[in-house]
């Protein structure tokens, strides 16, 4: 009888771990920053579209807020 509580505890502690894990890799999955923004996304992020190194091979850039750096497409 004794086997069979601590048994359960046992599963029951592992099942809270991989619910507790699976949420936090949802978490880091959904603050991924986007590979390139919109010019509307660089603005709510609090920067400004940077149209200065304008080329063939470069797109804008967001510069400052949330996005600093990130391409907009």
């Amino acid at each position: 009888m004794r086997i069979r509580r601590v048994l359960a505890a046992v599963i029951a502690t592992a099942a809270l771990t991989g619910v507790g894990l699976a949420g936090a890799a949802t978490a880091t999955a959904t603050t991924a920053a986007p590979a390139s923004l919109t010019p509307g996304e660089c603005i709510d992020g609090g920067g400004t579209v940077d149209r200065a190194n304008l080329s063939s091979a470069h797109l804008p850039t967001c510069k400052g807020g949330k996005f600093n750096g990130q391409e907009v497409d």
